[in-house]
């Protein structure tokens, strides 16, 4: 197992601000800083013991910085394709764990189709960020933690890129018989694909990424995410870049930790007591993490959002 279990526990300068108890699922306490080791882990692993002996990926980040790190302990050759926009530091952290970083495209999507035919190339296994049934399998160990953790919280607040920790949640709360909790998905404004698809029924295909919070840039939401937000108790929810930046900064201020504006986005919706949780009792947050922030970037993007 490449995870660890992270712990729950209440937020008290969140429950103030909120009036309600809130709870943090501490997935930034990841030795990858995100969710993302938990299904991407169990992929690789799974690879790995079927004897394929390089990994391909393709990241804005934390995907690819999950896939480097299992390759590094699982002992295999990793190449991680990235797009323009991802930091140097960033590339650097994924290159620290022996990868080969590859940049191409403008966008997630583009990174994504030059992965594919690299990891054909080179007869590797190519390991997607988000949309795979193993991945989902694996974000859905956080709900068994949960249920030994916490009492039954009466909504989930988690963010959404491509879809797979939806999947993981939808999936895993099923199996749990906690399906009936409603939860809020949260995106950003110029990264909306899930609840652009679910105002138009159908699935959406945006015509760019324009938020900061680029480890959300995928174009169109994952089918299967689409699937199940259809058919579970999930409300879009979407916030502006200022609003999850703000929430970084407070976030930090009131528990020492830092956190990327893609997590910042759930972590908004309480400091800003959003309407979409006004009649709800206790609520948890996937606290998702992310490697990509520092307190230069916040600064930086903080004063070029500010309104």
């Amino acid at each position: 197992m490449l995870h660890v279990e992270t712990p729950v526990f209440e937020s008290l300068p969140m429950s103030e601000a909120a009036g309600k108890p809130i709870f943090l699922k501490m997935e930034c306490f990841q030795p990858t800083g995100s969710f993302k080791i938990r299904g991407l882990g169990l992929l690789c692993k799974e690879y790995v013991d079927s004897g394929i002996s390089h990994l391909v990926s393709s990241s804005g980040g934390n995907a690819g910085f999950a896939v480097a790190y299992a390759g590094s302990q699982l002992g295999v050759d990793v190449t991680v394709v990235v797009p323009e926009t991802t930091a140097s530091d960033v590339r650097h952290r994924i290159e620290q764990e022996g990868a080969t970083v590859v940049v191409h495209g403008a966008v997630w999507d583009e990174s994504h189709a030059f992965a594919l035919s690299l990891s054909e190339e080179r007869h590797g296994a190519y390991i997607p960020p988000f949309d795979h049934p193993t991945i989902w399998r694996g974000h859905a160990t956080m709900v068994d933690e949960l249920v030994d953790q916490c009492k039954k919280p009466d909504v989930i607040i988690l963010s959404v890129g491509g879809g797979g920790l939806l999947c993981g949640l939808v999936e895993g709360l099923e199996r749990h018989g906690w399906q009936d909790i409603p939860i809020v998905a949260v995106e950003t404004e110029g990264a909306s694909s899930l609840a652009s698809s679910i105002a138009a029924g159908r699935l959406v295909t945006l015509d760019r990424i324009s938020s900061v919070a680029t480890s959300l840039g995928a174009k169109q939401v994952g089918i299967q995410a689409f699937e199940y937000a259809q058919r579970n108790s999930v409300v879009p929810f979407v916030v502006t870049d200022a609003a999850a930046i703000d929430a970084c900064m407070q976030f930090a201020e009131d528990h020492r930790i830092l956190v990327e504006p893609a997590c910042g986005a759930s972590l908004s919706v309480v400091y800003d007591n959003a309407d979409v949780i006004s009649t709800s009792g206790s609520a948890l947050v996937i606290v998702c993490g992310g490697i990509g922030v520092s307190i230069e970037k916040l600064l930086r993007w903080k004063k070029e959002n500010s309104i």
